[in-house]
């Protein structure tokens, strides 16, 4: 266990921290993976770009690399396009 009151604190924050990434993440790929099970093309357009915004969103706030989220989202727009 931690013995200076800053790491002790550092420890709370962490975890803090951890726990909000970790929930904002998997509601990304849950949203992700509901996209891909779509057949509907209608309904995968009007889904895309809130997709789009959570993914933006967890780049800019670095839970998510930057080129991973550009790489999902040109996938998903390439699942767009294959259905129809």
């Amino acid at each position: 266990m931690a013995n200076h009151k800053s790491s002790i604190k550092r420890i709370r924050q962490t975890e803090k921290r951890r726990l909000h990434n970790r929930y904002y993440a998997k509601t990304m790929r849950n949203a992700v993976k509901k996209f891909r099970n779509t057949t509907d093309k209608a309904e995968a357009v009007a889904m895309y770009p809130s997709i789009q915004k959570i993914l933006d969103k967890l780049a800019k706030r670095n839970i998510i690399h930057k080129n991973k989220a550009s790489n999902l989202k040109s996938k998903l727009a390439a699942h767009i396009s294959k259905l129809g």
